[in-house]
């Protein structure tokens, strides 16, 4: 053990179950409701996710005094420390009272001259090596042998409690910065919501409309988008004819298919000069990639976009797959180009949307992803900000998902998406105004990230500093760490003792014999 790092001369490196008992937990069978409710305190891992007190009291459930009984919980005093030991490993916290855990734990009842505080934050310190001593395949998990015999470098006992008290302060005041850190970057998520909201809404160029107030409305655009709908699609038909080599029917234009359309009675009321619209009416087609495609991965190639390229609700190619598709694949339809909106149609990413705003060289999409070609383009950017807005298509995508293991939605669901179109040119503006908005934010939270970040490097520093001999001054005075181990197990010995005696059958004690008198 002496090699994991140098402690002082005055420290003793030593293995958990020699200063501390080891408990696990039970869990009673939970589909009996008598078996919960009653007044003793349990904890499991889950009443720990998010956890960040010292102490602990209860757990979301109490059990009964039969729950306990049929559990194989064992209940520990207060000043035990309750150590998960699996899903995830290294949840830890000090019991305020006595209570039990279930089996998700191996918990330590320290000895009473070793400091539950000054063992609660070397745990925290220690999650890595108990990491290395777990395992399992569906999840690791460290036994109750293995957390034995994890290494715990132990000081004098006044110095444990001198490091507990400085720990205690230093990461008291660091907690209490990342809080502040982690409001701000909640007020800023909100603040993004609200940037969306007003954009989809209007209320971001309310005052762009009062300047501009002779701008072609929303209508005449979509007359026109409909129009050239019709018209790519009439010539699609005659070049059709006419590499067949044959003349068009009669009323061969009557074939043609409008676009869906939505009933607006029940949608919001729009701002001046702007209209609802299909996303169907608003695209030349929607479609989705080609199944059967993973036979043809390749290393370099074209470019594969799959659901997880487009979870940012951006389109990220840092780590996206390359395809070699056959020569006869039907992957044509489902080519890219820039302006094109990609929605992932299955999946736990389900609803997240990205546009495609860059020059791709040769890419397709996977069958997991929807993609529509928009009659214009430069109408990606706001109809990606209206699909990705929290009170606009994504909640629309959501409430249209079906599936409650693995959601998905159809191609229908995205053609039929009701899409409030302005102006073009304040389409423009909306984007503009939510770029710049949207950037600010951003680098907010980058420099968020970048001090969360710093914070937790620094409280790894300290609890460094702590378990190495740096952080409080060694006192000469000190009863050395072998002393007190030497004593600990002495202790441990007479207890161990005094319960052999306590089993040992008592004697009983001989009965006398009566002597008989002699005539």
């Amino acid at each position: 053990m002496s090699d994991l790092w140098p402690i002082p001369q005055s420290w003793a490196w030593t293995r958990t179950e020699n200063i501390a008992t080891i408990v696990g937990g039970g869990t009673p069978d939970t589909q009996k409701s008598e078996y919960f409710g009653g007044d003793i305190a349990w904890i499991t891992p889950a009443d720990l996710s998010g956890y960040t007190a010292k102490h602990i009291a209860k757990g979301a459930r109490n059990l009964t005094e039969a729950g306990y009984q049929h559990s194989g919980a064992q209940l520990m005093p207060a000043g035990a420390v309750v150590f998960s030991s699996r899903a995830p490993i290294g949840y830890v916290a000090i019991a305020s009272n006595p209570l039990c855990t279930n089996q998700g734990f191996k918990s330590f009842v320290p000895e009473k001259r070793v400091s539950p505080d000054f063992l609660y934050y070397y745990l925290h310190r220690a999650k890595p090596l108990a990491v290395k001593l777990a395992s399992g395949t569906t999840f690791l998990e460290i036994s109750g042998k293995r957390v034995a015999t994890l290494p715990v470098p132990i000081p004098p006992l006044a110095e444990q409690q001198r490091i507990a008290e400085r720990l205690d302060e230093l990461l008291s005041d660091l907690d209490a910065g990342i809080a502040t850190l982690e409001r701000v970057r909640k007020k800023l998520k909100y603040y993004r919501t609200a940037v969306l909201k007003a954009a989809v809404e209007g209320a971001l160029t309310a005052e762009w409309r009062c300047q501009h107030r002779a701008t072609e409305p929303a209508a005449a655009l979509l007359t026109s988008i409909l129009a050239q709908r019709r018209r790519r699609w009439e010539a699609a038909q005659l070049a059709k004819f006419q590499a067949a080599g044959k003349s068009p029917p009669k009323d061969w234009r009557a074939k043609y298919s409008e676009p869906a359309s939505n009933d607006t009675s029940h949608l919001r009321v729009l701002p001046e000069g702007w209209c609802w619209a299909s996303l169907d009416q608003l695209s030349i087609f929607t479609t989705s990639g080609s199944r059967g495609w993973a036979e043809y991965y390749s290393q370099e190639g074209p470019l594969f976009v799959r659901s997880q390229d487009i979870r940012t609700d951006r389109l990220v190619l840092a780590d996206v797959a390359h395809v070699m598709p056959p020569v006869s694949s039907e992957g044509a339809r489902t080519r890219l180009r820039r302006g094109d909106l990609l929605v992932t149609i299955t999946g736990a990413n389900v609803a997240k949307a990205a546009v495609v705003d860059c020059e791709l060289d040769e890419a397709y999409v996977s069958q997991h992803v929807g993609m529509t070609r928009l009659a214009f383009s430069d109408m990606g950017a706001f109809v990606h900000i209206y699909v990705t807005a929290p009170s606009g298509g994504r909640k629309m995508l959501l409430q249209a998902a079906y599936g409650a293991g693995k959601p998905g939605l159809n191609l229908d669901n995205l053609r039929e998406l009701p899409i409030p179109v302005p102006p073009l040119h304040e389409q423009a503006a909306i984007v503009d105004a939510v770029e710049e908005q949207l950037s600010v934010i951003d680098h907010i939270e980058a420099g968020l990230e970048a001090r969360l970040n710093s914070a937790q490097a620094l409280r790894q520093s300290i609890l460094r500093h702590a378990f190495t001999g740096q952080l409080v001054p060694q006192d000469p005075n000190d009863e050395p760490a072998g002393e007190l181990l030497k004593r600990i197990a002495a202790e441990r010995e007479e207890r161990a003792r005094q319960i052999r005696a306590a089993k040992r059958p008592k004697q009983k004690p001989r009965t006398p014999r009566r002597r008989v008198a002699k005539n």
